[in-house]
């Protein structure tokens, strides 16, 4: 017999799903009005009274699945609980529920700080909107593909199941919705003390926010460049070298973007109420992550990975059932409150693309350049120095007479760990790559080929039938080696 708190859980967790997908349907839209009404919420928000709440539910979830998920797909770390067999490949369908409902509930508070910024003529806010909204919704189709957008988030206006927009149409205008964000950033409407106040991000430092949102641009431009027909080549060209003045972007690591949590709530990390055994008990750092650590004498390793046996080490990813390892270095504890843990996307990630972007010919200058830059900020981001030496090491320095392909995983290992606990960037920029190669245990399932995408949710293929359908075939198949649109030859 269900007992009322739970059926009060059960109530809240079915708002939030309609909430945030408006893919439910009812008997008349007087119920949904009913139902879908909070009491809590003002009738019209103000834009920055809905920016705090919405980034800090979004990373603090993106910090919650990155230690799922991405960290064992990626081998950060590897887990020691054998039926646990994500390290193998082995993603079941229910995992996709937790982002897509949470995502999309947060993309309907950006969206709304769009309006409600509209409406008082508050260009700041509309830029900040358009940044944030491009950012969630980049995240919501690079994990699944095909996805509601057009007519996503518009349940008040009657629109319960929404059509599914073809990938490609979502990046054309994720880029114009970046584009009109950095035009009206750049005119400078000033905050008041109150409304900076309430900027966790960058208290309401209007050239910063555009730098996030043009820096933001190239890895979404990066992220497509596979497909000519996107002309991104051109496009990084402009914002890089061409009319740099017109697209200003990170220049240097205080300008990332960084939610740092305090100890303080509500300002606080994921794993603020962890404990200790939740957070690194039932795993140990991977092989590959602490063995190149170890090679390069990366400073970082003292603040990411506890000692085992004297020195750090870890343990093989993708072992098979029955095998269980001996657990060996896991992350420190202090990183449960770590503010950096709060990446959304840093200078050094910049780098990295900067240097692909110049490996590849698009831009001018060195791909040396970009990458020493990236090695240096990626150390000194965490307030360590660069060893004496470090770039006379032969696993780190640049190698100009090194193959295409050498100097692409080059970038990209060193990328990886910049991007740690990022959501799950690492991941995406493997799928788009295949850098860095990552070893491959004997006991990998799924044909020992790394997903391509997550399945959709369970919920929307009952709640949105047709649109599904529709979708999945259009995409090949909803499958987890069906390939988004942009990963397609």
């Amino acid at each position: 017999m269900l007992t009322l708190r739970k059926m009060k859980k059960i109530k809240l967790a079915t708002l939030a799903l309609l909430a945030a997908t408006s893919l439910s349907t009812f008997s008349c839209k007087k119920e949904f009005e009913e139902i879908n009404t909070d009491p809590n919420r003002t009738a019209a928000a103000t834009p920055e009274a809905l920016l705090a709440p919405a980034l800090h539910d979004m990373v603090v979830r993106n910090q919650n699945r990155a230690l799922r998920l991405n960290n064992e797909l990626m081998q950060v770390h590897v887990t020691t609980i054998d039926s646990d067999e994500i390290h193998r490949y082995v993603v079941r369908p229910s995992e996709s529920d937790y982002m897509w409902n949470n995502w999309y509930l947060q993309r309907t508070n950006f969206v709304d700080m769009y309006s409600s910024a509209e409406a008082i003529n508050n260009t700041t806010f509309m830029g900040i909107a358009l940044i944030c909204d491009a950012w969630v919704t980049s995240l919501i189709t690079d994990m699944f593909g095909d996805v509601p957008y057009t007519e996503a988030n518009r349940g008040r206006e009657g629109i319960y199941q929404p059509r599914f927009d073809a990938q490609q149409d979502i990046y054309v205008d994720l880029f114009r919705k970046l584009e009109e964000a950095n035009t009206l950033l750049a005119a400078n409407q000033a905050l008041t003390a109150d409304q900076r106040s309430l900027d966790p991000l960058y208290q309401g430092d209007i050239t910063k926010w555009r730098k996030f949102g043009n820096s933001l641009y190239l890895r979404l431009l990066m992220r497509v460049s596979g497909k000519p027909e996107m002309n991104t080549a051109a496009k990084i060209q402009e914002i890089v070298d061409v009319n740099k003045s017109n697209y200003p972007i990170f220049a240097n690591n205080d300008e990332s973007a960084i939610l740092r949590f305090t100890t303080t709530p509500p300002m606080v990390s994921a794993f603020y109420t962890f404990r200790d055994f939740d957070f690194n008990g039932s795993h140990s750092l991977s092989q590959f992550f602490v063995n190149n650590l170890n090679s390069w004498n990366d400073p970082r390793i003292e603040r990411w990975a506890t000692i085992s046996g004297g020195t750090y080490n870890g343990i093989p990813s993708g072992y098979p059932v029955g095998q269980v390892p001996e657990r060996q270095s896991t992350y420190l504890v202090g990183l449960k409150n770590e503010p950096l843990l709060g990446n959304i996307m840093n200078y050094a990630e910049l780098q990295f693309i900067l240097a692909e972007a110049a490996l590849k010919g698009m831009i001018a200058n060195s791909p040396e350049t970009f990458y020493n830059r990236g090695v240096e900020s990626a150390i000194t981001m965490w307030q360590l120095e660069v060893p004496e030496g470090h770039f006379e090491n032969d696993e780190v320095r640049w190698e100009e007479e090194a193959s295409f392909e050498n100097k692409m995983d080059r970038i990209h290992v060193q990328k990886y760990y910049t991007l740690f606990f990022t959501d799950f960037q690492q991941w995406h920029e493997y799928r788009r790559t295949g850098h860095p190669i990552l070893p491959k245990g004997s006991g990998l399932r799924n044909n020992g080929e790394m997903p391509a995408r997550f399945l959709y949710p369970v919920s929307v293929q009952s709640l949105n039938r047709a649109n599904y359908t529709a979708a999945a075939a259009a995409i090949g198949g909803d499958d987890i080696n069906t390939k988004v649109w942009w990963n397609k030859n």
